[in-house]
């Protein structure tokens, strides 16, 4: 079973639980927001990454990818001049079925995909989190201390579950959109814990003899500019 969404192309990977602050500028988006404002709550929109192209302008996201998540609207604040700016917050993963380009924001035919543990899932958990804890400290020494846990601060501890932990890590870790959007995309918690689990131990052998790291999407919680 299908449902229409109105989708937003970003060149940033959202996951459940994780906040997601966006200035909006362009008309079409504006329209999104205008439209979702006039429907009863809970508002929401699909965010999808974008594996070829860019977030603004013409020609803008030439290739999304088939998986993304939905983002619940929890605040808007308008502009005089138009603008706005929302906080949203990551929600059901979903893959794409079809697209429709027929309005000024891109819409979506989606399915929403089941958020199972997984065998194993456990154990993977426990692991996970020990290593997480020394790549947070290790970030920390390194200067990036506001890094985030789905949105919290950086300090505060990962979820137990193991489904809400494996999407906080996914998006608390500094990578790039590629190697985020293979997590989103993994069928169950296990698989993502264990992709994440090496990811990890790649990071903290790099942070323990290069602690210098590039600046991660989120880190500084500024806007994204869209």
């Amino acid at each position: 079973m299908t449902e229409r969404l109105a989708l937003f192309p970003l060149g940033t990977v959202l996951f459940p639980g994780q906040v997601l602050p966006l200035r909006l500028f362009e008309d079409r988006y504006r329209r999104l927001v205008g439209d979702l404002l006039e429907r009863p709550e809970p508002r929401a929109f699909g965010v999808v990454a974008i594996e070829l192209g860019h977030e603004v302008g013409e020609g803008a996201a030439h290739r999304l990818a088939e998986v993304g998540c939905v983002a619940e609207l929890r605040e808007v604040r308008p502009h005089p001049d138009g603008r706005y700016d929302i906080v949203a917050v990551g929600a059901r993963r979903f893959r794409v079925k079809e697209l429709d380009r027929s309005r000024p924001y891109l819409r979506g035919e989606v399915e929403f995909l089941s958020e199972e543990s997984g065998a194993g899932a456990g154990p993977l958990a426990a692991r996970v989190r020990r290593l997480f804890r020394r790549y947070r400290h290790r970030l920390g020494a390194a200067g990036a201390g506001g890094a985030i846990v789905a949105g919290g601060p950086a300090e505060a501890e990962p979820p137990q579950d193991p489904v809400a932990l494996s999407h906080a890590i996914a998006a608390s870790l500094v990578l790039d959109v590629h190697e985020k959007q293979r997590l989103l995309e993994c069928e169950d918690a296990a698989l993502r814990l264990a992709a994440e689990r090496d990811l990890l131990a790649r990071e903290n052998r790099i942070l323990g003899v290069l602690p210098m790291i590039p600046a991660g999407q989120f880190l500084d919680g500024s806007f994204t500019p869209n």
